[in-house]
Formats: C-alpha cells, structure tokens, sequence
C-alpha cells in the first residue's frame, strides 16, 4: 500500500531506552548512499525518540582527512578506525564500486574482526559484505549483497551461504543488505528492533520510502533470461523461443528445432546454459512481460497472452515466484507509461 503524508499529527514518544551507537565504516570510493541512507533513518529516529534515547552517529573513516565518495563528495569522518575502540551498539561497513576489484588494507581488516566482536550487532550495506568476507567474518553465515556482486562474495567465501535475491537479511547477530537503497531497509528494520514498529512508520513516512517493499532483488536487476554461447547449437533455439512466446514451446518442439532427440536436446541445452528449457521458456516470457508492463499501458491478460502465459493468474503466479513481486507492483514501480499518466495498478487488472 502506498505511503501517505498528507498532515503532520503529533506523535508519540517511545518508551525510553538507553542510548544507541551506530558506526559506519567508509573509505575512499565508498557509496554515498550507503552511508547517507542509512544515517537518516537514524538521525530521523531521533526526532521521535526522547534525547536520552536517541541514536548516537559515528563515521570511522580507513584512512586520514576527507573521505572522498564514487560520486565524488567529499565526507568528513569522525575517526580512524585505530582510534575507534568503542564497543557499538550497531557497526556497519558501507560499500562502494571499488571493492569488487580492490580490498581495503589488511589492518582494516583485522580491526573489524575485532571492532564486531566488541559489537553487540555488525554487518554490511551492499557490498560491504565484501570487507566482511575478507575480514573473515562470513563463514558458515547466511547473507544477501548487490545482486552485482552477489557471485563474486559466493566465490570469495565458498562457507558462507549467499542469498540473491533478499533485500536484506538477518543471521544472528549479523546484518547484510542488497545493493545501495536497500541499507535504508535494513536501518528501518532495525530501528522496528530497537524502538518498535511505530517509529520504523513515522520516519519511513518522513523520508517517503516502504517500511517493507514488496519482492527481492530480481525486480531490479537485468533481465532474467540466460544465453547461450552463438556458437552453440542451443542459440538458435534460443531465438526461436524469442520470436515464438505465445506459441506451444515444450520440449518436444524445441527438440525438433534443434533436430535432436528430446533427451540429447534437454542434456545439451543444460550444459549450455545451466537452465532447463522450461525454466528458459519461463524466464523469456516473465522478460517480456517486464517489457511491456514497463512500455505500455496493455492490461494484465493481454500482456500474458502475448507472452505465451495463458492468463493473468499465471502471470501473477510466476511474478511471484521468479521475481517476488505482483505485475501490477512492478508496473508501479518500473512502468513509464504508470509514471507519465498516474493509471492506478487497478485498472491493469
């Protein structure tokens, strides 16, 4: 349900608690959002909650001076981490486009593992769950990053089970958060933790986001659909599933476009693509969907005709499992033509 904010109401306090700290750690080339977000969910906080609960902010930066973000803002820390010997209530490493490629220096890394053992909470905005690998701080835990780099953290650290498509995720003691916007996610969820529900609402309102958005990562990412090699005998099958969505494309007709029998066809299209041809098929036409649904204003069950779907039950069916979301959410999310003429979700029905 969306979000309203039409009149300012006075709010409630929230019953007194002892004061918060949360620590983020940057570094050059850590993602603005990644740290601003998740600050102003806090700083927010603080608004409804009496001074002597209030959230209490800390940067702690990797190396001296000014931090200097991907975007190029410049942020000023409020320590070096071999100065920061605090025992935080919440400490989170932030991430940023650089740490695919480039780790952040071994002592860093030596002073997180010990900074999240002193911590009663700890974990990652994006991909900061790459610093937290590296650290050695993700074996045999459960955790979610950017669907980007969600492969290269699975790589890294083979013991750790890495969630793809989870908005944020938490194990324990341990908290891991999708790429970029999804650490204001993760602060609200932690704030309903810290100070109950309400005040996760009042400041979700404030700063005009979900307290909980609906589905996981995939409705973000590129397109779902997995090709083959051109070389490979399965493209040109690939292509014909393309230009055929709302034709019969079982494996059977598949086959005999690629002339092979339907259990060399099946063995080989695996090989070539790590998908079966069925879930291929599935992936094209949920793909094509979004297409539409982000391009024009076509209802439901004419979109799910054309991409071979039968009906729009089983368009919703398979939105819901492939990308944890309703069409019609995606299309308020995403659609063009949603955007331009205000059509409400429940026209598309």
């Amino acid at each position: 349900m969306p979000l309203s904010y039409s009149r300012p109401h006075p709010q409630p306090r929230a019953p007194s608690t002892p004061m918060l700290s949360v620590a983020l750690l940057v570094f050059p080339g850590v993602q603005a959002l990644d740290v601003f977000g998740p600050t102003d969910v806090f700083s927010e906080a603080n608004r409804f909650l009496p001074p002597e609960s209030h959230y209490r902010l800390e940067l702690i930066a990797t190396t001296h001076g000014a931090i200097p973000c991907s975007s190029g803002v410049r942020i000023a820390a409020d320590c070096h981490f071999g100065d920061a010997l605090d025992h935080y209530d919440l400490l989170l490493a932030a991430g940023g486009p650089s740490l695919v490629d480039q780790a952040l220096p071994d002592d860093v890394h030596a002073w997180l593992r010990e900074a999240s053992g002193r911590a009663r909470r700890f974990g990652a905005i994006c991909n900061g769950s790459l610093t937290l690998g590296r650290a050695g701080l993700l074996e045999n835990r459960t955790v979610t990053t950017h669907w980007n780099d969600a492969g290269a953290l699975a790589a890294m650290c083979p013991g750790t089970n890495v969630e793809y498509d989870r908005i944020f995720i938490q194990d324990g003691n341990l908290y891991t958060s999708a790429g970029v916007t999804a650490g204001i996610d993760l602060s609200l969820y932690l704030l309903a933790q810290d100070h109950g529900p309400e005040v996760a609402l009042n400041v979700a309102r404030r700063l005009v986001v979900f307290v909980q958005r609906a589905g996981g990562q995939s409705q973000f990412s590129p397109y779902l659909t997995p090709y083959a090699e051109a070389s490979s005998p399965i493209a040109q099958v690939q292509q014909y599933v393309l230009g055929h969505l709302d034709e019969d494309l079982s494996v059977d007709v598949l086959a005999s476009v690629a002339r092979m029998s339907k259990r060399n066809f099946a063995r080989i299209f695996v090989r070539d693509t790590n998908v079966t041809p069925a879930e291929f098929v599935e992936s094209a036409r949920i793909d094509a969907a979004r297409v539409m649904l982000e391009n024009s204003a076509l209802p439901l069950k004419t979109v799910a005709f054309r991409c071979g779907m039968r009906d729009a039950d089983h368009l919703r069916v398979a939105f819901r499992r492939k990308l944890g979301t309703t069409p019609q959410q995606y299309r308020s999310h995403f659609g063009a033509i949603t955007a331009k003429t205000g059509r409400n979700a429940k026209a598309d029905s």
